[in-house]
């Protein structure tokens, strides 16, 4: 594998106003306009549209769900994960799911498991849903993008630098081709977001000067390690607490909040400093990551955002994002409110739910929209960027330094091996105490 032939330019993007269009389109569902049919790669009609996913847990196996209520014609054709089991489970599930349609004709031959699997799968379907740990992102969508594939692909898209050159570089093949690709930042189809986003554009905020965006939650779960398994079994089955796998939770989960920032804001940030540790997620069975992280992000603009997440039982939890305007101020609720207050202190728009549709369907539904009428959603390269924007934070508190966007755009530090097999070492391993290393500010390297 080779990261380094084709970079995409390392700076981020310092035009509010092209960045507002561009975004305005995809957060607001908004479709780029219909193309000739002699242009379009996999114009579809009223063919029945075959489906595969890639990565069966409980994530792969929630699109699958969705992505099969979203359009009539569609069959789900192809599995593939790393894990036997999984796949079962997830097949008999959707099975079940589905019982009494043809929607699931999954058969033997096309249940695919191991490390190669995705392409097999990959292979047989005119949609594809790449829904494995993170880490695998790159890899698997380069492949379903050169094979002509429309993706849904779950945030993140990648946990290291080289990863993220890798997903832009496809990005524009995948415009080229005019593949629609959906990425799994699905705050961009909710409509309380949609409608602050709106407020933004029309200037009823002012200019973003600051803001708060958290992710701070009790964690996730655990599964501990099993008689007979190696070591890459093991991690494998634990990926959240990997970092070639995961990226740790400021990118895992805390990705949709900085994104917010991110999209309201109209820029990516210049450079990022914070700090970060364990304090109670601190056993063999918690890898090597985090259980905290507090970093400052700079924008063009000026703008700072105070981003925070935490995995920490029995503290204040909150999932959301403030921002302040030179107008007014913003509160955002993932739950389905929003609100804008006035420099006054007088509400100046209120959203509340209005019994609004999932937007982790809607998503779904916009894509297949999208195929079925010739037109093309483009969201890889915000993922991709604002993936990069997390990886950044995770860069600053694993190091203790300010850590710019060129700097950590042009890094060559790999977390993922470019090929594996179940005989493969593992990027990182416990050492005689059972203990992996855990970065340390000051110490760390994170660039190289």
């Amino acid at each position: 594998m080779n990261d380094t032939k084709k970079k995409p330019s390392l700076k981020p993007e310092n035009s509010r106003r092209d960045f507002c269009k561009s975004t305005a389109l995809v957060g607001a569902g908004m479709l780029l306009p219909g193309l000739e049919m002699s242009a379009m790669a996999n114009v579809f009609n009223d063919k029945k549209l075959k489906l595969a996913v890639i990565g069966c847990g409980g994530r792969g196996s929630g699109a699958a769900n969705q992505a099969l209520k979203a359009d009539e014609n569609i069959e789900l054709v192809a599995m593939a994960d790393a894990f036997q089991d999984q796949l079962d489970k997830s097949l008999l599930n959707l099975q079940k799911e589905f019982e009494g349609t043809k929607k699931v004709n999954v058969k033997d031959a096309h249940k695919y498991v191991g490390f190669d699997a995705y392409k097999k799968a990959i292979d047989q379907a005119d949609v594809v849903i790449l829904a494995t740990p993170p880490g695998f992102r790159p890899y698997h969508f380069e492949y379903a993008i050169n094979a002509g594939k429309h993706v849904f692909m779950e945030k993140p898209v990648a946990t290291d630098a080289p990863g993220i050159r890798k997903v832009l570089e496809m990005a524009k093949i995948a415009k080229e081709k005019k593949l629609n690709v959906v990425v799994g930042l699905q705050r961009h189809y909710q409509n309380n977001y949609l409608a602050i986003a709106e407020k933004i554009k029309q200037g009823d905020v002012g200019k973003i000067v600051s803001g708060q965006v958290y992710w701070n939650s009790g964690g996730v779960w655990v599964r501990p390690r099993q008689e007979g398994q190696t070591e890459l079994e093991y991690q494998m089955r634990n990926w959240y607490y990997f970092n070639w796998l995961c990226g740790d939770h400021i990118l895992e989960q805390h990705i949709h909040n900085i994104d917010v920032a991110n999209w309201f804001i109209g820029e990516y940030p210049i450079s990022a400093q914070g700090m970060g540790g364990r304090l109670v997620r601190t056993g063999k069975d918690h890898g090597e990551i985090f259980d905290h992280h507090f970093v400052e992000f700079t924008y063009p603009s000026g703008a700072v955002i105070a981003s925070q997440c935490r995995h920490q039982p029995g503290t204040w939890s909150k999932v959301g994002e403030n921002f302040q305007g030179t107008k007014g101020s913003i509160d955002m609720n993932d739950a389905g409110a929003a609100s804008i207050i006035g420099l006054d202190g007088e509400k100046m728009f209120d959203y509340r739910n209005r019994n609004d549709p999932n937007p982790y369907q809607v998503e779904h539904d916009r894509l297949f929209a999208s195929i079925r009428n010739n037109e093309v959603i483009s969201d890889a390269e915000n993922g991709a960027k604002s993936t990069m924007t997390a990886i950044m934070g995770r860069m600053a508190t694993y190091s203790g330094k300010v850590i710019t966007w060129e700097d950590a755009m042009a890094s060559e530090k790999l977390l993922m091996p470019s090929e594996l097999t179940w005989n493969s070492t593992p990027p990182s391993v416990p050492g005689p105490n059972g203990m992996y290393p855990i970065p340390t500010p000051g110490v760390t390297e994170v660039l190289s």
